[in-house]
């Protein structure tokens, strides 16, 4: 495995900085080295927020933001058309976008060549399974169909075991893996 270089785009309350943190959470049981780590800007709720993860089979010697992502993931629809999100990022980019827009509509719409581009509409994944909009653990859902970095069913138990840890109620660990799977299930690209 080469280095993957994942860069999150989100807004504070979406649950962008916890998805980073869980992703590294979950490579704990694998050999892998890891980090997830946030940027801030003005710490309220709605104001944009940037998280990272680096995961690689070699030591990582680096502790500063992503610069250069392979993939990028947007968790918040509005971010979208607001921010350069594609700064930086490799030409072969894997690009995940919370939309209920197909990827072809949006590469025409965005301008954007080169690049994979995934869509899956977290936010209404989310209100179906959880009952109100918190679309970060199915951007993790499609963020693991994509890159494959983690079997589902492994990343299914940690999630489980975790919320369980944290002594959320079974509805709540129940709605997170079934938004989880669904978005992995649902997420189309091109």
């Amino acid at each position: 495995m080469k280095t993957l270089e994942i860069r999150w785009h989100g807004r504070g309350g979406q649950g962008t900085v916890t998805a980073a943190k869980t992703l590294g959470e979950s490579m704990i049981e694998t050999p892998l080295y890891f980090q997830a780590f946030p940027e801030y800007g003005p710490e309220r709720m709605g104001a944009p927020v940037k998280a990272y993860n680096i995961i690689s089979d070699e030591k990582i010697l680096t502790h500063c933001p992503v610069i250069n992502p392979n993939v990028v993931i947007v968790v918040d629809p509005s971010l979208i058309y607001s921010e350069n999100f594609l700064e930086g990022a490799t030409e072969d980019a894997d690009v995940i976008l919370n939309t209920g827009k197909n990827p072809s509509a949006i590469r025409k719409e965005l301008n954007i060549s080169g690049k994979k581009i995934y869509t899956v509409d977290a936010n209404k994944i989310s209100l179906e399974c959880l009952g109100r909009v918190i679309p970060n653990t199915p951007m993790l859902g499609a963020l693991l169909r994509v890159t494959q970095i983690l079997p589902l069913e492994t990343f299914l138990n940690h999630v489980k075991h975790t919320f369980a840890h944290k002594k959320f109620s079974e509805k709540i660990i129940i709605g997170n893996l079934e938004a989880i799977k669904r978005a992995y299930e649902e997420v189309k690209g091109e």
